[in-house]
């Protein structure tokens, strides 16, 4: 039953967000209460639709049953020891999520910045001890358009104006180039290079594809010079394409993945960098760690991830889903969209100008009972858990269609 705005409790409640939090984040007028599954609920009991799923945090939906089963138990017995001692959760992540990736070694940490931070000091250590390269002349390529996290050292080799704007001065060492341009990439390896970092599929860019053949040539590339190729899989990994991690579809493995927000259940925050161990081999006991990585909670929860993983329907459902989202996204270009771009259960959706922005766009679809996330001005991000109902789905995508086709 809808609530009247005169009981309603929302409004008071996002201006309270808005006067006593940083100005970081400029969210949609929405309180969540509850969620389940695809569903969230307001504080004034209005049900929403999820289809940003935590950008990819929540895969498998708010509140799954085996996460929070598993969840439950852990807080019943251990949450935290930190590094300085082993429990029993710990070995048995590395191995499963390792042989997940097919990878030697594991190294926790918590967020995917951090994971990306942990890749960078890994591929330097492994120039030097490794490769042979000169003392604190390593390189690493990146690429234009990219989006690895918000440290200062992250943020020093973007090219968003407003993740860098304001923050220098920025760590050296690090070559961007044109995304998708193998040939640019290829030039600027030297001697001194000792990785290349890249997203297989550009989230925050709008879900930017590789062209055909790009992946490919990154690996044989990296392969060829002795450079780690470094995939950034905490977007793209876990299923979200419909394959476990997005460099599957061109049958390229790289030497480092980096995964993270679908590791975590949408629970708590797990990140990893998984590698052989001729590469995580380079860190030694005191050069790197982390108090909350590998926690038990954490563990547990992870594992369970990856068992959901491991069998396979997660990957099929997003696969057989995507397929649905495509189809009905295309219907919609030259009516309200200009353009699409889409793997699995991700897509990226170029909004015409005379619909409006995405941000109004957003929130014409929050007004019809679905959320979802701009970017970049023109474009809104639509990534469902995968166990989103085809039904609903569909009902969503009829909502979007109700919003663009209006212009």
């Amino acid at each position: 039953m809808a609530v009247s705005m005169t009981e309603s409790r929302g409004p008071a409640m996002v201006e309270q967000a808005r006067s006593r939090t940083a100005y970081n984040y400029d969210p949609l007028p929405v309180v969540v209460a509850h969620a389940k599954g695809a569903w969230m609920t307001d504080v004034d009991g209005n049900r929403f639709l999820d289809l940003l799923a935590g950008y990819s945090a929540l895969n498998f939906g708010h509140g799954h049953p085996d996460l929070v089963a598993a969840a439950h138990d852990q807080l019943d017995r251990l949450t935290l020891t930190s590094r300085a001692f082993v429990h029993d959760q710990f070995g048995a992540f590395c191995a499963e999520l390792g042989d997940l990736a097919g990878k030697e070694l594991v190294l926790p940490m918590n967020t995917g910045a951090e994971a990306v931070e942990t890749a960078i000091k890994v591929a330097r250590k492994w120039g030097y001890d490794v490769k042979g390269v000169p003392a604190d002349q390593a390189r690493i390529v990146v690429a234009a358009g990219n989006f690895h996290g918000r440290t200062t050292t992250i943020v020093g080799f973007s090219d968003d104006p407003d993740a860098r704007g304001g923050f220098g001065p920025f760590s050296p060492g690090f070559v961007q180039v044109p995304y998708g341009d193998l040939a640019a990439l290829t030039a600027a390896i030297d001697s001194t290079t000792v990785a290349v970092l890249i997203e297989p599929i550009q989230g925050e860019s709008g879900v930017v594809l590789p062209p055909p053949g790009y992946l490919r040539g990154v690996r044989d590339v990296c392969t060829l010079e002795n450079v780690l190729f470094v995939a950034d899989e905490i977007q793209s990994g876990l299923g979200r394409t419909g394959r476990t991690f997005a460099c599957d579809h061109d049958d390229v493995v790289p030497d480092v993945y980096l995964l993270g927000k679908a590791l975590g259940g949408g629970i708590v925050p797990v990140s990893a960098v998984v590698a052989d161990s001729d590469v995580l081999d380079v860190l030694h006991p005191g050069q790197h760690g982390s108090t909350f990585g590998g926690n038990p909670l954490a563990c547990s929860v992870a594992r369970t991830v990856v068992a959901m993983l491991a069998t396979g329907e997660h990957q099929e459902r997003a696969r057989d889903l995507g397929v649905v989202l495509r189809t009905r996204l295309d219907a919609l270009v030259g009516s309200g969209i200009v353009g699409v771009r889409s793997r699995g259960l991700w897509a990226g959706i170029d909004i015409d100008p005379g619909v409006g922005t995405g941000r109004a766009v957003c929130e014409a679809l929050m007004a019809r009972g679905v959320l979802a996330k701009d970017t970049h001005g023109s474009t809104i991000r639509l990534a469902p858990p995968l166990v989103i109902d085809e039904a609903d789905l569909l009902w969503g995508l009829e909502q979007l269609e109700a919003v663009v086709s209006r212009a």
